[in-house]
């Protein structure tokens, strides 16, 4: 591991080496200008490294990049990370940071005892831990909605730390769908979670209304459930769930409201219809053939691969941790997406990087890289996914490559992630607007 060292050249004292966090866990307080020494910069991914470099970064952007090491100017903060490969901060456009994520069994004991304010904290918890790995924007893609919009506010204004993230809310899903949080619950229990599920609806002016109140709650993306899932135990397993008609009246009402849609889809069918009814994302797009891959690059959406989900529902059914019926869902999904997913890359489907953690252990979401790289994408092409593409998917023109202007998220590694993919399960350093919030000193 390479070691950072902070100079804050208006005391002229020199740091010693960074600790991985700071012993608070709260962010670092940033001077205004910060010159950042790096070995090796993947300013644009897709394009080759540049060598020694320094990023200048003034107010939360990056200001300059300059050639060099370049000795900084009085009053600034040198970051030393000229043994480092550095880049920008990458992108999961598929997590769910409310609750307890990558433990179902213990989630299943504490349901009882546990409400919102509890899973709030565990979001609080779970947000640092995703901007540690180096995930410096994320797309939550299901949990309370009051509670994930909260969260993010707090992280924007700096309060707690985190990601930047663009929210979705609740799931839309019609009754008894994948998004039916009242599915294989007691009678009692099942009547009270359904009367409060805004987010059900059957037809499309249902389905209209239940955008309408997603977007009323503070959600920045929509999310509906076009099939089954491999977690829930609804009557169609896997299959469509939605009819074309429910699926249009969400992404035209969305897209009227300004918001973008993803899809959460396994079978064929319901990838089908929602990439003709015109959604951004298809999430997991476990089952693909041909007719479907040619949609997706006629219509220029997005497939978000989320490869480790299945692989981790598998083990925790094998382990227990799942209802039985899970596992031959799990097996089917994990199995099928896998050769799908090759035969999309093959055929230069868009990719965005998504790992859906939450059913995987938040912190792991880097894990992810090497099952892309298993199935058929290059160590580029994957950053690329995590970085230029999920900030095209996001709609947001100030992350995803360095150069001026950009937003600062900076991360540094070991080596370079080019020749080993699996570097990016250690960052070693983190800035998050322009704060170092990983790699911070101890003192000054």
């Amino acid at each position: 591991m390479f070691k950072a060292c902070v100079i804050a050249l208006a005391a002229t004292v020199s740091a010693p080496a960074l600790a991985q966090n700071s012993p608070s866990g709260t962010q670092a307080s940033p001077s205004k200008t910060t010159y950042i020494q790096a070995g090796a910069l993947l300013d644009r991914p897709g394009q080759p490294p540049r060598g020694n470099t320094t990023v200048i970064v003034r107010d939360g952007k990056v200001a300059e990049l300059r050639d060099g090491f370049v000795a900084p100017e009085q009053g600034a903060t040198l970051i030393d990370l000229r043994n480092a490969f550095v880049l920008p901060g990458l992108v999961d456009m598929h997590v769910h940071l409310w609750g307890i994520g990558g433990d179902p069994m213990r989630a299943r004991l504490e349901a009882m005892t546990r409400d919102r304010f509890d899973d709030e904290m565990t979001a609080v918890a779970n947000a640092r831990t995703t901007l540690n790995a180096g995930f410096t924007s994320v797309r939550d893609l299901g949990g309370d909605p009051r509670g994930i919009r909260a969260l993010r506010d707090a992280i924007n204004a700096g309060t707690v730390d985190g990601p930047t993230i663009t929210n979705a809310g609740e799931m839309i899903s019609v009754t008894g769908g994948h998004g039916d949080g009242s599915n294989g619950l007691a009678e009692d229990f099942a009547e009270a979670v359904h009367a409060k599920e805004i987010n059900l609806c059957d037809g499309p002016h249902e389905c209209r209304r239940a955008v309408r109140a997603q977007v009323a709650l503070g959600a920045r993306v929509i999310k509906f459930a076009a099939t089954g899932g491999v977690l829930s135990n609804v009557s169609g397993g896997l299959g469509r769930a939605m009819t074309p008609d429910e699926m249009r009246a969400i992404i035209e009402t969305a897209h009227g409201l300004g918001r973008k849609v993803a899809a959460h889809s396994h079978a064929a069918e319901g990838t089908k219809a929602a990439l003709e009814a015109g959604v951004d994302s298809i999430e997991h797009g476990t089952f693909l053939d041909d007719e479907t891959i040619r949609l997706f690059k006629t219509k220029g959406a997005y497939l978000v691969p989320t490869e480790i989900a299945p692989v981790a529902a598998l083990a925790q059914a094998r382990g227990g941790a799942l209802p039985p019926a899970t596992i031959v869902k799990a097996e089917a999904a994990a199995a099928a997406m896998a050769a799908n997913h090759r035969r999309a890359y093959a055929a230069g489907v868009k990719v965005a990087f998504g790992t859906d953690t939450g059913v995987s252990k938040h912190g792991d979401n880097a894990t992810e890289f090497a099952l892309l790289v298993r199935n058929g994408l290059t160590p580029t092409q994957a950053i690329v996914a995590a970085t230029v593409s999920a900030a095209d998917l996001l709609g947001r023109d100030d992350i995803g490559t360095l150069a001026p202007g950009k937003t600062a998220d900076i991360i540094a590694v070991t080596g370079s992630p080019l020749q080993d993919v699996t570097r990016l399960e250690h960052v070693d350093f983190v800035m998050h607007r322009g704060q170092v919030v990983k790699g911070a000193p101890k003192s000054l």
